[in-house]
């Protein structure tokens, strides 16, 4: 079966489960931010294990489900749990959701997303929208041959984070208080957390956020026609290079539960808006 073939059968299932409950909206929820999902008014949810070609989730912090719902009376699907590509999943397995969102008639797609801050201004439990990337994964979700039923062969990067979306986050931002930085989100495939030279590099070359995913996703999202906005928690302070800590992940994930508040605000509002 040929991926198209899985992304339409994957389509197919959910549109038969959840009916007319098509989603406007697709929402993909990073580690310590599942939670969100409290703000949906459910009408389904589905486990990975359902849906054709879903693969499990296996990163503690990830349900592993998708929710149909509303939220501020639109209708939404939230990834409750993502895929990486250091769980040893190819990057089609990785970006297959966002691929099954588009053919569930989604146009838009907010991301949430832990990561390390690389920037001397940036301290732990801070908030970002990502207006950029580099990418550092030694694989692309768009290598092989092009299927123009899924997008173009050369997509332009130019504006995938939507600069219309990044200007409504801050004017969110600004109304609720919430101090919100623009940053550059560095790419890489994990599952270790970076050495003391790897940050110092990242920051160098113009990364001012580290993390282990959202890039692969943003690359098929901009392939696809989706129009894409980022919002990063960020967990751990990771310059200047003598401010860095030993972390665990489970303080990863603690942290990012207590920027959840700042996120889910602006997300909310976003949504509301669109």
């Amino acid at each position: 079966m040929s991926y198209y073939e899985q992304i339409i059968e994957s389509k197919d299932y959910l549109k038969k489960r959840v009916g007319t409950n098509l989603p406007e909206i697709a929402i993909v929820l990073g580690s310590g931010l599942g939670s969100f999902t409290d703000k949906i008014e459910v009408s389904h949810r589905i486990p990975y294990s359902d849906i054709p070609h879903f693969p499990p989730a296996t990163v503690k912090g990830h349900e592993g489900a998708l929710i149909f719902g509303t939220i501020e009376g639109k209708k939404v699907v939230a990834q409750a749990g993502r895929y990486h590509y250091y769980e040893g999943y190819d990057m089609k397995e990785v970006t297959l959701p966002i691929r099954v969102f588009k053919y569930l008639e989604a146009k838009v797609l907010l991301i949430a997303s832990a990561v390390g801050g690389i920037h001397e201004d940036y301290e732990a439990g801070d908030v970002t929208v990502v207006n950029d990337h580099i990418n550092l994964h030694h694989q692309n979700p768009l290598q092989g041959p092009n299927d123009e039923r899924l997008g173009v062969r050369f997509p332009d990067m130019t504006d995938a984070y939507s600069p219309r979306l990044i200007n409504m986050a801050h004017d969110i931002a600004e109304a609720q208080s919430i101090n919100l930085h623009n940053s550059v989100y560095g790419g890489l495939p994990g599952p270790n957390l970076e050495t003391k030279a790897e940050y110092n590099y990242l920051n160098i070359i113009g990364a001012t956020v580290v993390g282990m995913s959202t890039v692969p996703e943003i690359i098929v999202a901009q392939h696809s026609g989706l129009e894409s906005c980022v919002l990063t928690a960020v967990t751990n302070k990771c310059f200047p290079i003598s401010a860095i800590k030993e972390v665990t992940h489970d303080e990863v994930i603690e942290v990012a539960q207590k920027t959840e508040t700042k996120i889910s605000t602006i997300v909310k509002e976003m949504i509301k808006r669109l």
